[in-house]
């Protein structure tokens, strides 16, 4: 059974993540894997991000 026990990451380590991810050219999934991290973690991160700096999608909320 899982632990009801969120683990939080510091703006930091996901500005890091983040910066794996658009810097190696690696997929969110590998990088994820790596640091550890549940790859749904890393692609809303990865998507929060994009959606900040106008990047995503039409029609995309952020």
């Amino acid at each position: 059974m899982g632990s009801n026990y969120a683990k939080r990451y510091t703006s930091e380590f996901k500005r890091d993540a983040i910066a794996l991810v658009d810097s190696t050219g690696r997929t969110v999934t590998e990088v994820a894997r790596e640091l550890r991290v549940s790859p749904e973690s890393l692609r809303n991160w990865y998507r929060q991000a994009k959606a900040d700096r106008g990047e995503g999608r039409p029609g995309e909320l952020t």
